[in-house]
């Protein structure tokens, strides 16, 4: 669906700390992306579903899963040291009802997650690519937008928010014009932050920079 890939998968620096959760806990919360997810099996219930694309170092999902036991929650990161600080994260609080793929979002929408099976998908800060000339990175674009819709189950939510005016513009365009999404705001407007959205770091860094904040929640039309 996509060639050319959203992200540059750099290592970075790994502490001791984030390798002995990466070599520990990783069969704990670990997904491998080689087979197709039983999601039921996995956490061993069935429950509603988040799924966060991109978390970072995992501190927006870890909230969310301490505040909603009751939720399961699944999370895609292509970098190791996020991965290892999640982990040590989950392990120091506690927290059972989290499962982890280290891989690209598009290989785990396209090969692993079953088709409506999400309940929520939150794309939260994505890079925004703000040259022109790499805005074919982008990860919102129109497929990756039916992808998703193919993942959430009718009456899912897609959020996304950015620190990017632009992208922002360019993520309501792609909406927009989705036959599977109806916007949870009024058409061609974006939506007041969410209470059960963290502010992140992201957030933070772009209001020290001068920069607003845009929610995006849209929600998957019901199949024809």
């Amino acid at each position: 669906m996509r060639k050319i890939q959203s992200f540059v998968r750099r290592e970075g620096r790994i502490t001791p700390g984030q390798k002995r959760a990466l070599a520990e806990l990783w069969p704990k919360y670990g997904i491998s992306a080689d087979t197709p997810a039983d999601l039921d099996t996995l956490f061993g219930r069935h429950a509603p579903r988040t799924l966060e694309i991109g978390f970072g170092n995992g501190e927006t999902l870890a909230r969310l899963a301490e505040q909603q036991p009751e939720h399961d929650f699944i999370g895609i990161e292509v970098h190791r040291p996020g991965v290892g600080h999640l982990l040590q994260s989950l392990e120091q609080r506690g927290i059972k009802n989290v499962r982890i793929y280290n891989e690209d979002a598009v290989v785990v929408l396209e090969k692993c997650l079953p088709d409506n099976s999400i309940d929520r998908l939150l794309l939260f800060f994505p890079d925004p690519w703000h040259k022109k000339r790499h805005h074919k990175r982008r990860i919102v674009q129109p497929g990756f937008i039916k992808l998703v819709a193919n993942k959430l189950k009718p009456g899912g939510i897609l959020h996304m928010a950015t620190d990017w005016e632009d992208y922002a513009e360019h993520m309501l365009a792609v909406m927009q014009a989705s036959e599977e999404f109806s916007n949870c705001a009024d058409s061609g407007r974006y939506s007041p932050k969410p209470g059960y959205r963290p502010v992140t770091k992201f957030e933070l860094r772009g209001r020290r920079l001068g920069h607003g904040v845009w929610d995006l929640l849209f929600v998957r039309r019901p199949s024809e």
